[in-house]
């Protein structure tokens, strides 16, 4: 693989938060190559397309992107569909991998180390829906190839990580033909993995247990929609969703993405934390690239940074001074070179 990164700062705090990251980026690898392109709510309004084709070009000619966060409207756009959505679809980049673990802040628990492990390409997040203006229909699509895919790229990467335990999360009590095919398949695959621990829960006890009790979890697999939302209520104990960073990977491919949106009501005021995104760069660097102490030299100085009881304004708690987006990443690239 090539080290060339396609960057798609997209919109709001997106063209704050991506440029640090590559900066980090660059900082730990001098070798790697940028290559810009653009995808979002803007570049549709100018372009007519959310998603340019070249930009698509782009990032499966390099294999690897980062990507920042796109507004999407709350309402029905003829011609507009979410570029990120459409960019897992239309790649085929078919896990998410969203990672919770503690850092030094005072609101993290300490000792949480889980992975949510999401289906990325089918659900509710199709995008099959209809109106006649009275009833609305959306079409939630879930195949036994797909459900088998992830199941088996879950437990493949519990294998390698050495973690021992792994959680189907479903809805199959309510939905037994789409959620059934769901646990059923990946149920059938974890006959396969003699050596990790299986067990099952329904997605409204899982939220509970991951708010009351995250360290009875190792890995969650669950499907598209479900993960979203499990994966921001679980970010709470690794420092909110600022902090919370993701990767999508497909055959060859790898999209990084702070979970975060685009925030527009902080956007160009210097107040977005970058953490995410620095953090989701070294997810890029750990599974496109193989880079793990790179990766791990990036965690590590984030974690150093917080030590140091720097916070930007979405972590401050009572009278503490909160630092902009780009002195965190000075921070962090300081840290970084007195390693």
């Amino acid at each position: 693989m090539s080290r060339r990164i396609c960057v798609i700062e997209g919109d709001g705090v997106g063209r704050e938060v991506v440029p640090i990251a590559v900066e980090i980026l660059s900082a730990v690898e001098p070798t790697l190559e940028f290559v810009p392109a653009t995808a979002g709510w803007d570049t549709f309004q100018r372009q007519g397309q959310a998603l340019p084709d070249e930009t698509l070009d782009t990032v499966r000619n390099c294999g690897v992107a980062i990507f920042g966060a796109c507004s999407s409207p709350s309402r029905s756009v003829k011609g507009y569909r979410s570029p990120i959505i459409y960019l897992r679809q239309n790649l085929g980049l078919y896990a998410c991998l969203r990672p919770v673990i503690s850092l030094p802040l005072p609101t993290c628990r300490p000792g949480v180390d889980l992975l949510i492990v999401r289906e990325n390409t089918e659900g509710l997040y199709v995008g099959r829906e209809e109106t006649d203006g009275e009833l609305a229909t959306a079409s939630r699509i879930v195949t036994r190839q797909a459900s088998a895919r992830i199941a088996r790229f879950a437990f493949e990467l519990a294998c390698r990580q050495n973690r021992h335990r792994l959680t189907v999360v479903h809805k199959a009590n309510v939905l037994p033909l789409t959620c059934g095919l769901f646990r059923t398949t990946a149920l059938e695959i974890s006959h396969e993995y003699p050596e990790i621990a299986v067990d099952e829960m329904l997605v409204d006890v899982a939220a509970m247990y991951l708010a009351k009790e995250p360290g009875r979890f190792d890995v969650i697999l669950t499907t598209n929609l479900f993960g979203d939302i499990l994966s921001d209520e679980a970010s709470v104990w690794g420092g909110g969703i600022g902090m919370a960073a993701s990767l999508n990977i497909g055959s060859g491919l790898f999209v990084a993405e702070p979970v975060h949106g685009s925030a527009p009501n902080i956007a160009g005021r210097d107040q977005a934390n970058p953490i995410a995104a620095i953090l989701s760069g070294a997810l890029l660097l750990r599974y496109a690239f193989g880079m793990e102490q790179a990766a791990k030299r990036i965690e590590r100085a984030v974690s150093r940074v917080l030590e140091d009881g720097y916070r930007t304004m979405d972590l401050v708690e009572g009278d503490q001074v909160a630092v902009g987006t780009r002195e965190m990443g000075r921070y962090v690239i300081a840290r970084l070179c007195n390693e």
